[in-house]
């Protein structure tokens, strides 16, 4: 056991507001832990974390090897035992109205440690392994749905692919983005809202040669802003526009 936790209040120090603990002047450095509990009382909810951190950094320092939980830990125990003690206090004296203030302050104040406590300090084995079993349910559903979903997903999959003849790749190139020009009845027949949709689709379903087709070598034939292409967007060059699609003769 350390031999302080708390950070002290210099003795010259005379101030009523403050997070550190003791009196002015003189007082018995072993007794810290009613000191702490003393000042705790003064406390609104709402200085909790600040006055737990105020601490928590001083102990930090005076002891470079230790963690968080032992004074965590230390701070625990002094607040489940004090709460224990008041539980079992004669109700019929004239200290009743206070004890039972400093009582509910201290529910308060465990309330406040419940929420940063990453040791289960204050739970049972029984807890522990029940909130686990919980986890691990909820873990199996998730697991169950991803699975479907995966399933799903793989419908669409296929290892086959359409091949395009060798040197030809700007060609097919150039036939998607006048595709995305045609209009129906003054509508896009076809319209995404990225262009990088269109290069994922003829990188994932289309080879050339029978060879990958690599995403940063068509990817700047598809600019973001088609109608304001970026330095480093490139044009369909003319002998790669080999074909034009026109719009059918309409049959009576």
């Amino acid at each position: 056991m350390r031999a302080q936790y708390f950070k002290h209040r210099h003795w010259a120090d005379f101030s009523k507001d403050i997070n550190d603990i003791g009196r002015p002047l003189f007082w018995p450095k072993e007794n810290e832990d009613n000191h702490f509990l003393y000042r705790l009382y003064d406390k609104q909810e709402t200085q909790f974390p600040a006055f737990y951190n105020h601490h928590l950094d001083n102990f930090l320092k005076l002891y470079p090897d230790a963690e968080e939980k032992e004074f965590f830990t230390h701070v625990w125990e002094i607040i489940d035992d004090t709460t224990a003690e008041l539980k079992v206090k004669n109700r019929y004296t004239s200290r009743h109205a206070m004890e039972f203030r400093n009582k509910q302050h201290l529910k308060s104040f465990l309330g406040y440690l419940k929420t940063i406590d990453q040791w289960d300090t204050g739970r049972t084995k029984d807890e522990i392994i029940a909130d686990k079993e919980g986890e691990i349910r909820s873990l199996k559903e998730q697991l169950a749905e991803l699975k479907e979903d995966l399933k799903a997903a793989r419908k669409l999959d296929t290892e086959d692919f359409i091949n395009i003849h060798d040197g030809q790749v700007l060609t097919v190139c150039d036939l998607f983005l006048k595709l995305q020009k045609l209009e129906i009845d003054d509508r896009e027949l076809v319209f995404s809202q990225t262009q990088t949709v269109w290069v994922k689709m003829i990188c994932k379903h289309f080879r050339q040669g029978n060879k990958e087709i690599k995403f940063d070598t068509i990817r700047r034939y598809f600019p973001a802003n088609p109608n304001e292409p970026s330095r480093r967007s490139a044009r369909i060059p003319a002998k790669s526009q080999l074909f034009q699609i026109v719009e059918a003769k309409k049959r009576s």
